[in-house]
């Protein structure tokens, strides 16, 4: 009866000297060291618009629709770029429905941007990403768009071609991704150079 006991106040022991330890010390540390050394990325990269208020996250795509925006990829995360809902659409490459929704995806894409109907339409631009909240597109892709959004903003095609330049960042460590295009940043860097209208 001693051994029993003493096994199950050492089992007790252990089991709370752990859950103070795994659930209580090391979070606050790891959370202390995340706000000391990467206090942006550790509070969610968010970006603030020009009135300091919170507009996003530099790691979450958002919808544009506006001709004057530049569009992020489409989205299959709940109703799109729902972040509580994220997700692909789950369907394969011989699936009638999205085949379908990427030749209708491709030719509202040439349509609004003034492109030729047998233009070359860049992947990212009709097709969604593995969690439907992808913040960034091609560079490719935003040149296409460059035209629309210069015409919709009256600035020059250059001085939008200069500002996906800036908002274009190179793959990761040089060899991991792809260059991408951050939408919002770009799309706020715009609104900060013209007039709302």
């Amino acid at each position: 009866m001693n051994t029993i006991i003493k096994e199950t106040t050492t089992a007790v022991l252990a089991t709370l000297l752990f859950a103070l330890v795994l659930c209580g010390i090391y979070p606050v540390i790891i959370w202390g060291a995340g706000q000391l050394l990467f206090p942006h990325q550790a509070n969610g990269s968010l970006i603030e618009g020009s009135d300091r208020k919170t507009v996003g996250s530099e790691l979450l795509g958002q919808n544009f629709t506006s001709a004057k925006y530049f569009h992020p990829r489409p989205s299959s995360a709940g109703t799109g770029y729902d972040a509580a809902n994220s997700s692909g659409s789950n369907l394969g490459p011989t699936s009638q429905k999205l085949i379908d929704a990427v030749k209708q995806r491709v030719a509202d894409y040439r349509a609004e941007n003034g492109l030729a109907a047998d233009a070359l339409v860049p992947g990212d631009a009709v097709t969604a990403s593995g969690s439907g909240l992808d913040p960034h597109i091609s560079p490719k892709n935003a040149l296409l768009q460059a035209s629309r959004v210069a015409r919709e903003r009256g600035l020059g095609v250059d001085v939008v071609k200069t500002e996906i330049d800036k908002a274009t960042t190179a793959a990761q460590f040089g060899i991991l991704g792809e260059a991408g295009v951050n939408v919002l940043k770009l799309n706020l860097a715009l609104d900060a150079m013209s007039p709302k209208k």
